[in-house]
């Protein structure tokens, strides 16, 4: 017995002796006392017993293992992974799980597929990702903790975006569903409103270009651009998210300039033949009723009555015009002048050249006295004819027509329109008449007056200085008066201008006829001396 208990004594003094030094027996006794060889991953380890061994100690060892593990041992200091997140890991030693010396072809992880709880690492399975193979993921001969937790690294290849959607999946895809996106479009400054929300991605992002999309309505809708650009490039002004039609503009509210009568019924392209640019909105607001920029060519005065075409016509209707002459102007149409078209008169612009109303400055050319009567015609002419019915006053002329005169025609004496040339005398006129074939001058007044030729009333003894008594009362006019001139010829008033022939005396009394003679008979002789 005393050498049995000094061989088990001085066995175990020797085994101590050989733990506690790093010299000491090593290698072949802890081959010795070892249950079986270390697995593969482990077997570099079997020469190094205190590399995973505390001496006589079959409890914390875990912190010898994590001196390895040293992933291992971050994730349970931060709590993450399935070591940190799982509490019997978290709290308990290694080998509770894992045990090794079971050779080389052991399986020390303990991980059974089947029943491992996904939810307890830091990538549960949710959605179509509870039905995927774990080879999907984890790769034969790479630790299962460093299998790949973003999105992108699995699904690169379904990727459509080719990247320019960055790699944070998460953003538009759910794992229930690849295809369901749950994008929010509004996080991008365009929210999908109306339309917009129903159309596919595509269209808006052909080629799935995402980067520099334009925001412009035009820029995806030109293709819709019914106007061809005739409007602008702000479809907003007309247009809506809901749908493409109906059009929710109004002209009047949006523009300032309203469409009356029959200017609703009309297409914007009778208006709107060039591109409508919004910059000149403020532009077309004050040319809001300029009938002129867009009738143009249906002006048939060719601009002579103004361009203010809403002066006379209305937007019910281009024809008839409602412009009242005698009311808007001071010129009343009357007679033939209402008849008349507006351009006989107004050759230019109305507005800018104002007419004169005189008679004169219209008809001018139909003056047949070349102005010789003045330019007031209204006193002979009125509006109902020019010449039917002319009303002339002669009394109010330098030759009031009196006696025979008043029975005349205008032409028997105005042998030309120009009135003011017809002579005044007499002769002019009477000059066949006159019997005495101008021996008594020209001025027949004297004698003669308008309401009969021969019925003259020239009275010798009043009217000349030269009474007619005795015998000189029956003569005839000519028998004295034998000059001709354009005045009555004045005779010598003495004897011997007319009796010359008749003095027998041949001169020899001298010329005094009178000292002798008398009027009553030249043979009657009374002898006048001097101082009786």
């Amino acid at each position: 017995m005393v050498k049995r208990g000094f061989f088990y004594g001085f066995f175990v003094w020797g085994l101590f002796m050989i733990m506690g030094s790093p010299h000491a027996l090593g290698d072949p006794l802890e081959r010795a006392i070892m249950p079986g060889p270390l697995t593969q991953a482990h077997a570099k380890f079997e020469d190094t017993f205190k590399k995973c061994h505390a001496p006589f100690a079959k409890q914390g060892q875990a912190s010898l293992c994590l001196s390895c593990h040293k992933p291992v041992k971050q994730d349970l200091d931060a709590g993450q992974g399935f070591h940190g997140r799982s509490p019997h890991v978290r709290d308990g030693e290694c080998t509770r799980c894992h045990s090794d010396h079971l050779g080389r072809a052991a399986d020390i992880t303990g991980l059974d597929r089947e029943t491992f709880d996904h939810g307890q690492t830091d990538f549960p399975l949710t959605g179509a990702h509870g039905e995927t193979a774990c080879t999907a993921c984890h790769k034969a001969g790479v630790a299962a903790r460093k299998a790949p937790q973003r999105c992108i690294a699995c699904h690169k290849a379904d990727d459509h975006h080719k990247g320019q959607m960055g790699e944070n999946c998460a953003q538009c895809h759910s794992p229930k569903n690849w295809r369901a996106s749950h994008f929010d479009h509004a996080k991008t400054g365009f929210p999908l409103k109306g339309g917009h929300a129903k159309a596919a991605c595509a269209t808006c992002h052909p080629g799935e270009r995402y980067k520099k999309t334009p925001k412009t309505c035009i820029a995806c809708h030109q293709i819709n651009d019914t106007h061809a650009g005739r409007f602008g490039a702000k479809c907003a002004s007309c247009h809506t998210e809901q749908a493409w039609k109906p059009v929710r503009f109004e002209h009047k509210r949006d523009t300032g300039i309203g469409l009356d009568g029959k200017h609703r019924s009309l297409s914007c392209y009778r208006c709107h033949d060039k591109p409508v640019r919004h910059a000149t909105l403020s532009a077309r607001k004050k040319r809001a009723g300029n009938c002129f920029s867009c009738h143009r060519l249906d002006d048939t005065h060719k601009g002579r009555l103004s361009e203010k075409c809403a002066t006379c016509h209305s937007p019910e209707g281009w024809k008839p015009a409602r412009f009242e002459h005698n009311r808007q102007t001071d010129f009343s149409l009357a007679g033939k002048h209402a008849g008349l078209a507006c351009t006989t008169c107004h050759k230019e612009d109305a507005t800018k050249k104002k007419l004169k109303s005189a008679c004169i400055a219209c008809h001018k050319a139909d003056d047949r006295h070349a102005g010789q009567l003045g330019e007031r015609c209204a006193r002979c002419h009125d509006t109902e004819s020019w010449t039917g019915s002319v009303r002339f006053d002669h009394d109010l002329a330098r030759f009031p027509l009196i006696g025979l005169h008043a029975g005349v025609p205008c032409e028997e004496c105005h042998l030309d329109s120009r009135f003011k040339s017809a002579p005044t005398d007499c002769v002019a006129c009477h000059k066949p008449q006159d019997k005495h074939r101008g021996a008594l001058g020209t001025a027949c007044g004297q004698c003669h007056n308008p309401n009969d030729w021969s019925r003259w009333r020239f009275d010798h003894n009043s009217q000349s200085d030269f009474p007619l008594d005795g015998r000189h009362v029956g003569l005839a006019c000519a028998d004295c008066h034998s000059a001709k001139g354009r005045e009555l010829p004045k005779p010598g008033k003495r004897c011997v201008d007319c009796h010359r022939a008749d003095d027998e005396h041949q001169g020899a009394f001298g010329n005094q006829c009178e000292r002798c003679h008398v009027t009553d008979s030249f043979r009657a002789i009374v002898l006048k001396r001097k101082g009786r």
